[in-house]
């Protein structure tokens, strides 16, 4: 199997094909996908119908799991492995969930742009996320680059940024939506973690700005001026030029690096089923280096 690759933003992002991602890959496959991935931080696999099996061996193949915000939860969820993450509307009986189920409200939070299992360390490194059912209009899902969003930064802002560190909190961006009910126990669960404001990537060497939702304060600043600073960096880092967004197919499998992106789902008709499903690896062995 060869890898081929076809760019579909200016700054990141490839069409990948040439590859089965149900078959187990060799060493040689993975470490070409790898490598694309430190140079396009997404990779969009079309007509990939993977069961959660494949997925969950396919996320295997580049690391050890992450349970990210599943280790708040108490209760089983509908999926075969407790590994995969359940990124739908769609209940145990198989039709749409209400409105005013918990399931909504994250996926709401979903819209928020952030990098998945920022607030832990270590974070996340891949994401990889496969498409069951799509609604008829509506439900992308965007992915800024943080590398071109650090490039594209004045001289003077990256002085400024440079060396400052910021606090990251699993529950800040449910809190902003107003979903407070969390038990002293679950908001202990996972406790806040700091990262640099300005990384270096592990693959690509290039500098980043790593902003998202899960960020809420600034080290030795106020909380007002802090949360000004990384509003800005945030929507600096969103704009149009540096995002790209992806329209779902079913069967689409998008692998994305958390180290040098953030992404967020977008609005659909809730009455719609939107079915995917996302396995996520930790990010174990560059945890030390991201963040010297």
């Amino acid at each position: 199997m060869t890898l081929t690759i076809r760019q579909l933003h200016r700054h990141f992002v490839g069409e990948a094909a040439g590859v089965d991602l149900s078959s187990p890959l060799d060493a040689e496959t993975i470490g070409e996908i790898n490598r694309a991935m430190d140079t396009y931080a997404v990779l969009v696999f079309r007509d990939q119908p993977l069961t959660q099996t494949q997925q969950l061996e396919l996320a295997k193949s580049f690391g050890p799991l992450d349970m990210g915000l599943k280790k708040l939860k108490k209760q089983p969820d509908r999926l075969e492995h407790a590994e995969l993450a359940d990124i739908s509307n769609v209940g145990d009986a198989g039709g749409t969930v209400a409105r005013d189920s918990k399931k909504i409200v994250t996926n709401i939070a979903n819209q928020l742009w952030h990098s998945d299992s920022s607030f832990q360390q270590p974070a996340a490194r891949y994401s990889m996320l496969a498409a069951v059912q799509v609604p008829s209009s509506g439900g992308d899902t965007e992915f800024a680059d943080l590398r071109a969003a650090y490039d594209g930064l004045p001289q003077d802002m990256k002085d400024e940024i440079e060396g400052l560190e910021a606090e990251h909190y699993a529950l800040h961006s449910r809190f902003l939506l107003g979903d407070t009910d969390y038990t002293e126990e679950q908001k202990q669960a996972l406790p806040p973690v700091w990262w640099p404001l300005v990384r270096t990537h592990p693959g690509s060497g290039r500098k980043l700005l790593f902003a998202g939702i899960h960020a809420r304060s600034i080290k030795g600043w106020t909380v007002a001026e802090g949360r000004m600073l990384l509003m800005d960096m945030l929507e600096h880092a969103t704009q149009p030029e540096f995002v790209y967004a992806h329209k779902w197919r079913p069967n689409d499998l998008v692998i994305w690096d958390n180290r040098a992106t953030l992404h967020r789902g977008r609005r659909f008709d809730l009455s719609q089923p939107r079915e995917l499903r996302r396995a996520t690896t930790l990010d174990v062995d560059t945890n030390e280096k991201a963040a010297a």
